[in-house]
Order: C-alpha cells, then structure tokens, then sequence
C-alpha cells in the first residue's frame, strides 16, 4: 500500500520533475544558495538530504548512486569533497528553507533554499577599476628633437612675416 506517500507533482511528468529537482540540487551544490519557488524548495529539501547523507558514507557505492541520481561528474565530486565533510557531525537537517515573499510577475511564493553550515557567498559589488595610468613619457633628452605643435607654427608664421 502506498499511504501516505505523495510527492510533489509541481505540474511536471515523472521524468522532467526528476530531471528539475536534480539540477535544483547540483546548483545548491555548486551554489550554496539557490533561489526558487517554495514550492521547489520544499520539493528539492528531501533528495539534497539524502544526496549529503550519501556523500557522509565515502564509499564507491555511495558515489555511485549520488552519480546516478544527480547525474554531473563535478556536483558529486564537490558533494562529496566539500558539502558532507562539513556536515558530518549533524544528524540531519542540512539545509534551511527562508520565505523571501511573493513574486511580482506572478505572485509566486519564493525561498532561499541553503545549506546550514556552509558559507555562503555573499554577493558583493566589486568597486570600479580606476582608469589606466597613463604611460610614462621619455624625458626630452632621450626623446629626441620634439615636432612643433601648429601653435608653434602659426606663432613662428606670423614672426617670419
């Protein structure tokens, strides 16, 4: 019997929804942080879980099976080098849901889906490259006899006349 067992459906076939929630959870990986609608958040919560408690094991079955799920060479590799270290000593619970508000185009409920011990990436406005210095100029002695500007002309001009 199957009570109690419904997933979210997120207006997706079998396929795409499993292809939608393992690429939510490879950019978590990547990420930190991911925006996204509650909803997804909710639906993505459940299987990053279980992809950290996968990555806690280190053994080849485990990676095998995040790979197999996931389906990105380099989202296990950070998964397992990076994310379940940093969780090994909780029990569970590693991620944090936080509700941002509605959505302005559409009104749709928005969260930050994050993992709780990591560090996430704070994005910050890099300041403005100052202009290029300009280049050094020779000094005269070395630059060699310096062309007249057309002041310089026109001045020597109207002396010749």
């Amino acid at each position: 019997m199957r009570h109690q067992r419904n997933t979210p459906k997120l207006g997706r076939k079998e396929g795409h929804r499993k292809s939608l929630l393992a690429n939510q959870v490879c950019s978590l990986i990547e990420h930190s942080r991911i925006k996204t609608t509650l909803a997804k958040a909710k639906a993505v919560r459940p299987l990053a879980e279980k992809m950290v408690t996968l990555g806690k094991k280190k053994t080849l079955h485990a990676r095998r099976t995040a790979l197999a799920v996931l389906r990105q060479a380099d989202a296990v590799a950070k998964l397992f080098n990076d994310v379940a270290p940093r969780a090994a000593e909780r029990k569970g619970g590693y991620t944090r849901i936080v509700k941002l508000g509605m959505r302005k185009s559409d009104a749709a409920e928005m969260a930050f889906i994050e993992w709780v011990d990591g560090a996430v990436a704070v994005e910050v406005a890099a300041p403005e490259p100052k202009p290029a210095a300009k280049k050094a100029a020779k000094p005269k002695a070395e630059a060699g006899p310096a062309k007249p500007t057309k002041k310089e002309k026109a001045a020597e001009a109207k002396a010749a006349e």
